[in-house]
């Protein structure tokens, strides 16, 4: 394979929902392009991208695939990512290491959420966006509505490069609006005839032309002027015009494909090759210290590994992007991340499982190597000298949660290395061993995520596993002032243990006063701050202890072990065990003995004390409060506001958005445990949300009854 040069590199995510034909589009780019001789099908389990078994399974694409082709002189990097919202992060990542969007649209279904979704993300990440209209050929096809859709969605960016004749079974011809030719195809698409535009044609396609003139012009002062001098720009002009709009996201222009008949493919890569924008020609990326980098193939060598995969025969698949400078065999490169040294021993030129053995590639080009040893996703590796540190990639939070288990305790640390290795592959996939909730908790992006990765546990690494509905991380807290005192007095020959002390606790807000004076049963106690020690707890909140001893009736080298015994309750709430939060502790009198008084004896008297006032001072429960956000077609939003209602949210606001409605609300986690599931089926997959972590609120004292109960029961259970 040749070594091409940044100007003449592509880089393009290929987006779109589920059922767009994305990976079907990769096999006739890879027919047109020599890369294979035969285009695999779905159905039949042979293309070159879904090539993992659990894809093969499911008929979905899991996983971002590279796929690299050479076409005209260019080298164009397709990285086909997942349609399905659960698998987001393929989606992400590929937008940080491309520099054009392709978005599939099924002119069956129009503008679906997914293209909403996956929309947003290339505005998050400012990329050129081609919208690529597929499946033509379908009996519901409709392109009309589709493009209609679009500018209603998208606004008058949107420009139309072409049209089809006809839709349907007897698709297979498309006007070109940039070209104004018509491109006609037999049966087995593939080379088109090429003709000129039908009578019955011309007018409407003159009129797109003259649309798609402006348009381009409006990008180029210089172009600007020779349309308003000539009235029209040639077809070289319009592509540079095109290219600029495409670049400031000023244009989005709309192709036709039948990628299941190979109609327009070879159309479609040329457009992307002589017109979207190269390596060279987009915004430089930033180094984590803000630094902009040219991608130089003449500058020093460094490489951003942005994606890590365990595949079949092989075994751990680090794919790369040069940043600067040029990657050659052999070449020893420095971990900025892991201070430690790599050894490129072979460099591969990747379409999907078809590896291809390269010598160098230059700065803006993507490609992989094979067992690093220290390297992981998110790492930047550079040549001695370079000193670059490129982003680790920001994923969405996750959506979906269950404790993960083996079935065989054996099977426990080997699930443990198994999930590690997951999430290198997928970062999207969280692990976390959580000492509350005495649970392992995993983390993605719906059922349909998690599911997969069971399936692949199961089959490919052989552990039986199961998932249970995870514990929620309840607080503890009180509602109002208590008082107690403890005495811990322990003889047993010799030396014993003695320590008592009394406190006052009353429940903590940021900013509050300090404290002056309680009464308790008519009795007044009169407070003297004589130091504070405000802790921020791990779990959130704070735990402030206030020393108001006078006189000194408890030496101050006990303090410590008063508040260590303080901790002891807070870490296992009086209520359900759960661990306490916003709690400030008077300690303000006790009592000590001059021989049997030592740290044990008050780290004892301190936490029963705290366990007693607790009990007295109104507890209560908090629960994790969520920020949902619902992107739902409007024809559902009846069953789907139903259905929050059930889950006792409260709706913050709504708002409209072009045939979809997106809600905003806060949700109980523990309402949320099968939303992703609820949803999709409500709506027929059509909706997507998104939820953040927003503050601890008090449980509803009918919920917090039932939670006590249950409490008390596994408590008997387990004595």
């Amino acid at each position: 394979m040749k070594v091409y040069q940044s100007n003449e590199i592509k880089n393009i995510s290929l987006l779109g929902s589920s059922g767009s034909g994305k990976t079907t589009l990769v096999e006739a780019m890879l027919y047109e392009s020599g890369v294979i001789k035969r285009r695999g099908t779905i159905v039949s389990q042979n293309t070159v991208s879904d090539y993992f078994p659990v894809e093969k399974e499911y008929g979905y694409t899991v996983f971002s695939t590279i796929i690299q082709t050479e076409w005209q002189e260019k080298k164009l990097n397709f990285i086909d990512c997942p349609g399905s919202d659960d698998f987001i992060g393929g989606v992400v990542t590929s937008l940080n290491v491309t520099d054009t969007a392709l978005i599939l649209l099924n002119t069956q279904y129009g503008v679906e959420v997914g293209t909403n979704n996956h929309f947003r993300y290339t505005e998050k990440f400012n990329k050129p966006v081609i919208f690529v209209t597929n499946h033509l050929d379908q009996e519901k096809a409709d392109f009309e509505k589709t493009l209609l859709q679009l500018k209603e969605t998208f606004g008058n960016k949107v420009v139309q490069i072409q049209y089809p004749i006809s839709t349907g079974p007897q698709f297979n011809a498309v006007v070109d609006v940039l070209k104004m030719k018509m491109y006609r195809w037999k049966p087995e698409g593939g080379v088109p005839d090429v003709l000129e535009i039908p009578a019955e044609e011309i007018e409407k396609a003159q009129a797109l032309h003259n649309t798609l003139v402006e348009a381009a012009a409006e990008h180029d002062e210089e172009l600007m002027e020779k349309f308003f001098d000539q009235g029209s720009l040639s077809e070289e002009e319009m592509r540079v015009g095109i290219r600029k709009g495409l670049i400031h996201r000023d244009m989005f222009p709309v192709f036709c494909v039948c990628a299941g008949k190979d109609m327009c493919v070879r159309r479609l890569m040329e457009f992307v090759g002589n017109v979207s924008p190269s390596v060279s020609q987009t915004e430089k990326p930033q180094t984590a210290d803000g630094k902009q980098i040219a991608p130089d193939s003449n500058g020093p060598t460094s490489i951003y590994v942005f994606k890590t995969s365990v595949e079949p025969h092989i075994g751990e698949v680090s794919y790369f992007k040069v940043m600067s400078g040029k990657l050659k065999e052999g070449d020893d490169l420095i971990n900025v991340d892991r201070d430690s040294k790599e050894r490129i021993s072979q460099i591969f030129a990747v379409a999907g499982q078809i590896r291809t053995k390269v010598d160098e590639i230059t700065a803006g080009d993507i490609g992989a190597t094979v067992k690093l040893k220290d390297t992981r996703t998110g790492n930047t590796l550079n040549a001695k000298g370079c000193e670059y540190d490129f982003k680790e990639i920001k994923y969405p939070e996750p959506k979906f949660r269950r404790a993960i288990k083996a079935l065989s305790e054996a099977d426990e640390e080997k699930l443990s290395e198994v999930l590690t290795r997951m999430h290198e592959e997928d970062p999207t996939w969280v692990v976390e061993q959580s000492k509350e909730l005495k649970q392992t908790i995993l983390y993605g992006q719906g059922e349909f995520h998690l599911r997969t990765l069971k399936w692949r546990v199961e089959h490919n690494d052989k552990i039986m596993i199961e998932y249970k509905e995870p514990k929620i991380p309840y607080r503890e807290t009180i509602t109002k002032n208590a008082r107690a005192d403890y005495r811990h007095k322990k003889q047993s020959g010799g030396s014993g243990q003695f320590g008592e002390v009394h406190m006052i606790i009353e429940p903590y807000y940021e900013g509050m006063p300090a404290p002056d004076t309680f009464r308790f049963n008519g009795q007044e106690y009169k407070i003297s701050n004589r130091d504070t020690q405000v802790v921020d707890l791990e779990w959130g909140g704070k735990l402030v202890l206030i020393n108001s001893i006078v006189g000194g009736s408890i030496d101050l080298r006990f303090l410590p072990a008063i508040m260590k015994g303080i901790m002891d309750r807070m870490e296992q709430g009086p209520l359900t065990g759960s661990y306490a939060r916003d709690v400030r502790v008077i300690v303000y009198d006790g009592k000590m003995h001059p021989v049997d008084s030592n740290e044990i004896s008050f780290r004892l008297a301190g936490r029963n004390a705290f366990a007693q006032a607790f009990k007295e001072a109104g507890p209560k429960l908090l629960e994790p409060i969520y920020d949902v956000v619902v992107q739902a077609p409007t024809d559902r939003l009846g069953d789907v506001m139903s259905d929050l209602q059930g889950r006792r949210a409260v709706i913050m606001g709504m708002e409209s958005e072009k045939g979809y409605e997106k809600l905003s609300a806060k949700i109980p986690l523990k309402e949320l445990g099968s939303y992703s599931t609820t949803l999709s089926s409500l709506t027929g997959g059509r909706a997507s949300f998104s939820m953040k972590f927003a503050s601890y609120e008090l449980v509803p004292m009918d919920i917090q009854d039932k939670l006590l109960k249950e409490y008390e029961a596994s408590k008997k259970e387990e004595e």
